[in-house]
């Protein structure tokens, strides 16, 4: 609330709209912070993908490269 220190006592109705206000902002804050960990969550399970079709081609050229040496 703006009337912090003022001598105002606030009205019930002002509280209300006041808590209100703060609900609203939190609950954006919490949307807010929510996507961003969606998002890292898809790059991460993305860098997991990437890193496991990496690790397939190794072995796969590992695999290829013993056969000609036997």
């Amino acid at each position: 609330m703006g009337s912090h220190g003022s001598g105002h006592q606030p009205t019930p109705a002002e509280l209300e709209a006041d808590i209100a206000r703060q609900r609203d902002e939190l609950a954006a804050t919490v949307n807010e912070l929510s996507e961003q960990v969606q998002v890292r969550a898809r790059t991460t399970a993305k860098q997991a993908v990437v890193a496991a079709g990496v690790a397939a081609v190794v072995v796969a050229v590992v695999i290829l490269v013993n056969r000609r040496r036997s």
